[in-house]
């Protein structure tokens, strides 16, 4: 028995409501998250540059400790980017972006598609990519609470993050397309408010 069995649908706190539908569900791969949101191979370009210094300057056996530091470190963090790639479910409905996230406390953060603002997909080869959200309006979304599904650096306004998604460029696609039919859903309900703007979907360097 695992921490979700109590889930009525994989990835999702409860039963979806009358309407709603799920378009696609996804989760990071996880050597792609290792690299990509954990560094992996810049870390271990840096650890075999103390070897290489260690050796030059004689210290065998500081070379030996160094390289045996590194693969630990190394080892750790894609053991920890496997656990995190092993708990996590995007989940993109007609209505909602839903992230089930958590290795050690697994919580459910939801995203009305109304809320998003923009969306900048990065591709990271292989067909993987990560999609940055931009949300509107105030929130109380945090980055420690989102972190590593946070987009780096963004403190202030914290942008949710679907890592090492496989087939990010359909997934972006997707995700674009939702949120424009729920835009043309508020402009018809909503006809005397000011006109909402669908998210543009861009590519993303950072």
């Amino acid at each position: 028995m695992s921490e979700y069995d109590h889930e009525p649908i994989r990835g999702l706190p409860g039963h979806l409501p009358e309407g709603e539908e799920i378009l696609w569900q996804g989760a990071p791969e996880w050597r792609t998250f290792a690299r990509t949101a954990f560094h992996t191979r810049l870390i271990g370009v840096y650890f075999v540059l103390l070897v290489a210094l260690a050796v030059a300057s004689g210290s065998i056996g500081g070379a030996v400790a160094t390289g045996i530091a590194g693969m630990l470190g190394i080892g750790l963090l894609m053991l920890f980017a496997w656990a995190v790639a092993r708990t996590t479910v995007y989940t993109l409905t007609n209505r909602r972006v839903v992230l089930r996230i958590g290795v050690a406390l697994n919580k459910c953060v939801n995203l009305p598609l109304k809320q998003i603002g923009a969306a900048d997909l990065n591709l990271r080869g292989n067909g993987f990519g990560d999609i940055a959200l931009t949300l509107t309006g105030p929130h109380r979304i945090g980055y420690a609470m989102l972190w590593p599904h946070a987009r780096p650096w963004k403190f202030s306004r914290v942008q949710p993050m679907l890592r090492a998604v496989p087939e990010a460029e359909t997934v972006a696609a997707k995700l674009a397309r939702a949120t424009a039919s729920v835009v043309d859903i508020d402009r018809s309900v909503e006809s005397s408010a000011a006109p909402a703007q669908a998210p543009g979907m861009t590519e993303a360097v950072a």
